[in-house]
């Protein structure tokens, strides 16, 4: 009796230690990213598998679907991954626009895991990030472009979305004379932009990047003019041109190479590695100047390697040329100056003005549904009006220190007079201002990444079974 019993123990710790083998491949396998091009469903899985492995952290979802019907999958960093918290600016990452550009796909599925890895780690960089910032992540704007593409390094197919459309060509475009229509066209828009457009409406976004392939360059607006008087030497000039440069020398001087400004020998010498991108060549729908005149988001196009699809033993050393690149640009989302506006009774509001002096955007800054604001300012004084119906008009001159060392702007909030008594009330307790915006749409929809789906596959349902066995033998 005793003899069977230890063969018995001996049988069952022998399954045990196989299972837990098991387990531990599993677990490694799952927590390792190899260097290589994953398809379409093999980025959800990892998506998946890294939201439901760090739900404290993350947070995944759907802002739409591609003409096929693929959805289009964006993962949140962040202490508070699945909102929006006051003060805490958003950042986004939008890679693979162009289906046959394919490294930004490798690298910000590769950034997802440093920033998670170094933050479990207690590494500086990656919790000071996260603790302040919210950061999102859209591996592939154009999953069917991708399904469609070859191996080209410059003459692949797969760069336009299913019905055949350049997606970077599609935005509305404030120098098109569309500034007025933009609400009417947007349903004749291709389904990836009207996801990123409705995407916009829904987070109110500080700083972003789109990531391409085929230069080595990163290029700033505006892409487009209409020869008026942002046309200057050639260039197509915006009222913040000071800080999109210093946005495109954070990404060029970090990198490996690109700020060298020659490394792609079928491309133009860039100075310093960045470029004004209608002084590179004239582009009509883009998306960053949509950024920035709808969104009152600073965007960048950042190309990120002279080969569209670099071959595979290439990538960790692209990686690596990018890494430090790709963090230092979130950082930047803490220059200048952010705060909120209140109106005479001490409430929050939106849609008020928030102009800064001789930086007149086509559409002013106006504060979101937080009665929030963010200006992206390089250190300096300067003149800040505020306007705001039923109001006075405030004016302030701030002087405006350099955030991102302290990952953080200066903190500054506009009070308000009141001159009538009439105000209106939202149900968040938001006064909202009731003029027509002719430019910046209002906030008023919830946040993308709340109550929006995501489903364990794949790994989990291995590991689930493997648990189910070793606690069945433990029993």
């Amino acid at each position: 009796m005793n003899r069977r019993t230890d063969r018995q123990r001996t049988g069952c710790t022998a399954v045990m230690s196989s299972l837990l083998l098991l387990l531990l491949f599993l677990l490694t396998s799952a927590s390792t990213l190899e260097f290589r091009y994953h398809n379409n469903s093999e980025i959800k899985q990892y998506l998946v598998q890294v939201n439901t492995s760090n739900p404290d952290i993350t947070h995944l979802y759907s802002i739409g679907r591609s003409v096929r019907g693929q959805e289009l999958w964006v993962l949140v960093l962040g202490l508070s991954p699945r909102r929006h918290t006051v003060g805490i600016p958003e950042f986004k990452y939008v890679a693979n626009m162009h289906g046959n550009e394919v490294l930004g796909r490798v690298l910000m599925l590769h950034l997802i895991d440093d920033l998670v890895r170094g933050f479990r780690n207690n590494e500086t960089e990656s919790v000071q990030l996260l603790t302040n910032t919210r950061i999102h992540i859209l591996p592939t704007m154009n999953p069917d472009g991708f399904d469609e593409s070859d191996t080209d390094c410059q003459y692949s197919t797969g760069r336009f979305n299913h019905n055949g459309i350049d997606l970077n060509r599609n935005f509305p475009d404030a120098f098109a004379g569309l500034r007025r229509k933009q609400q009417i066209n947007e349903e004749e828009r291709e389904a990836e932009v009207r996801a990123v457009i409705g995407w916009l409406k829904t987070e109110s976004f500080v700083l972003s990047a789109n990531l391409h392939g085929g230069a080595l360059v990163a290029s700033y607006p505006y892409d487009n003019s209409n020869g008026g008087s942002e046309n200057v030497g050639g260039a197509s000039i915006s009222p913040d041109d000071d800080v999109f440069i210093h946005l495109a020398k954070t990404y060029s001087s970090n990198h490996a190479t690109m700020h060298l400004g020659d490394r792609c020998k079928d491309s133009r010498p860039f100075l310093n590695g960045i470029t004004n991108g209608y002084e590179w060549y004239p582009l009509i729908g883009g998306m960053q100047d949509y950024n920035y005149v709808w969104s009152q988001c600073l965007e960048l196009t950042l190309e990120v390697s002279c080969c569209k699809f670099p071959p595979v033993s290439q990538l960790p050393a692209l990686w690596t040329e990018n890494r430090k690149s790709l963090l230092a640009y979130i950082q930047q989302v803490h220059l200048g100056v952010k705060g909120r506006v209140f109106d005479g009774s001490g409430v929050p509001v939106q849609n008020a003005v928030v102009e800064v002096k001789g930086r007149e955007n086509m559409c002013p800054f106006r504060t979101d549904r937080h009665g929030e604001y963010y200006r992206l300012l390089l250190p300096g004084s300067y003149s800040f009006t505020v306007t705001y119906p039923g109001h006075e008009v405030l004016t302030e001159t701030l002087t405006i220190p350099y955030g991102p060392d302290q990952y953080s702007a200066m903190k500054h909030d506009f009070l308000l007079r009141q001159i009538t008594t009439t105000t209106t009330r939202s149900p968040a307790n938001v006064t909202v201002a009731s003029t027509t915006l002719s430019c910046n749409e209002s906030f008023e929809v919830e946040s993308a990444g709340v109550g929006t789906r995501s489903t364990w596959v794949g790994v989990g349902v291995g590991l689930g079974l493997v648990a189910a066995a070793l606690q069945s033998l433990i029993d």
